[in-house]
Order: C-alpha cells, then sequence, then structure tokens
C-alpha cells in the first residue's frame, strides 16, 4: 500500500496538470469567497467574521477538483497496461486500490491547506476592540466561532474523502481519464444533490426526509454548521466503504 502511495503523490506532482489543477481550484475558491458576489455576499462585506460562504461553495469546487485528481487512479494504469503488472506483484486487490484512494485524499489535504489562510484572515479581521466596563481597560475580543470552523473544516474533508471515493470508482470503469472525469462529476453530483431534488418532488410525503437523508447534501450541511452528529460521521464512513467496496468488486470483475 505505502508504495502505491508514494508512486501515486510522484507521479501527480511530475504531472504539469497537477499544478494547473491546484492552482486553477485556489484561484476559483479565492475568487468565489473573496471577490465574486454569487449566492450570497463575500467575506468582506457580509459584515460578519464568517467563512459560511466558503464551506457554501466548496462542494461546487469539490466536485471538479476531486475528479480531476482522481481520473488518472486507474484509467491510465488500464491505458498504459500497467495495471497487469500491478496484479501480478505480491501486494493485492485492497493494497492497490486503498494505496490509490489514499493518495488522493492526502492530495486534496494538500489543496485544501493554504485555504487555513482565510481562517487565519477573517480571525484577524473578526479581532476587535472593546472597553471593558468594570476596568474601563481597552480590550481586543475575538467574535470568531473557531469551534464551528474546525467542525466545518471536518465535514469538508470528509466530503472530499467521500468524492474521493466516486472518482476512484468512476476511474476503475474505463481506460479513458477525460470519461472517468465526466462520470464522476456526473456521479458525485447526482448523489449530492439527487436525492434533495428527489424529496421536493413530494415534501409533504411521509418518505421525502428519509430520501433527503440518503444524499450527501443533508449531511454535509448539517456537519457544516459546525455541528459534529455521529450520525453523520457513520454515514459518510459507510458511504465512503461501500464505494470503495464497489471499486473492488469492479477492478476483480476485470482484472
Amino acid at each position: 500500500m505505502w508504495i502505491i502511495l508514494q508512486k501515486e503523490i510522484r507521479l501527480f506532482f511530475s504531472s504539469l496538470i497537477a499544478y494547473m489543477v491546484l492552482g486553477a481550484f485556489l484561484v476559483a475558491m479565492g475568487l468565489m469567497v473573496w471577490v465574486l458576489d454569487i449566492g450570497g455576499l463575500t467575506v468582506l462585506n457580509y459584515g460578519y467574521a464568517d467563512l459560511s460562504k466558503f464551506f457554501w461553495v466548496s462542494p461546487f469546487i469539490f466536485m471538479f477538483l476531486v475528479p480531476a485528481i482522481t481520473m488518472r487512479s486507474f484509467a491510465e494504469e488500464k491505458k498504459s497496461g500497467t495495471i497487469e503488472l500491478l496484479y501480478t506483484r505480491p501486494i493485492g486487490e485492497w493494497n492497490i486500490l486503498l494505496g490509490k484512494y489514499t493518495a488522493a485524499v492526502l492530495l486534496l489535504l494538500f489543496a485544501l491547506l493554504p485555504t487555513l489562510l482565510y481562517v487565519y484572515s477573517v480571525y484577524d479581521l473578526s479581532t476587535v476592540e472593546i472597553k471593558d466596563k468594570q476596568t474601563g481597560e481597552v480590550v481586543l475580543k475575538n467574535t470568531m466561532d473557531l469551534a464551528s470552523i474546525i467542525g466545518s473544516y471536518l465535514a469538508l474533508v470528509l466530503l472530499g474523502a467521500t468524492f474521493t471515493a466516486i472518482g476512484i470508482l468512476a476511474s476503475s470503469f474505463t481506460k479513458d481519464q477525460i470519461v472517468a472525469f465526466i462520470l464522476a462529476v456526473f456521479l458525485c453530483f447526482v448523489l449530492y444533490f439527487g436525492f434533495e431534488g428527489i424529496s421536493r418532488i413530494d415534501e409533504t410525503a411521509d418518505f421525502a426526509y428519509f430520501i433527503k437523508q440518503i444524499g450527501i447534501d443533508f449531511h454535509y450541511t448539517a456537519m457544516s454548521k459546525g455541528l459534529i452528529d455521529s450520525r453523520n460521521l457513520v454515514y459518510f464512513v459507510v458511504l465512503i466503504g461501500f464505494i470503495l467496496f464497489l471499486t473492488k468488486l469492479n477492478l476483480s470483475k476485470r482484472a
């Protein structure tokens, strides 16, 4: 597994496309959060120390970023014929799969790392001078809810890990990276928004709320508010495990 992980990370950063993808992600995220007023106010003119815009826009960008990272995982191996060499080595299919999956998740975390500057910036902006009523001294007070930010980042990491599993699954179906990318974007979109859309057909029906809970959007939205519920954690872990299991079955069938 560690050999596969190291190989995947090395191959990713040896490609110019990798830096273009990461650069495009950071530029797009920065514009959406700080400059473009799409779907709500930007951080600067919101008037409150909050990163809700960042966590609101992230799923939309992740739907394209994650497939761009995972599209070559198995598609390129099949196209070049090197996947047969992997199967001949005493590694095991699960080790190959988990190695590629873990590498993709680490790359996603690497892409998210610079966004911690947003937290620092908002934290600095939310520090205000307040006059103490008892002593009359001017003290600095921060109004930012760091606990909520931490919970929201956890939700974002779990969402990215889920999209990564979907991207790996899509890549296992084809030899073409572009097809893998398009299929992954489609699956991420359907699993994120699809069940929410179905539940809105008849919101008064008894099954509407149940269908809504199947979708990723329901659980991500709940966690992105900073409220960590064990049911949401279990949902993401089970979903990731199920998708990886489907990928393993597909690889075994096509091996």
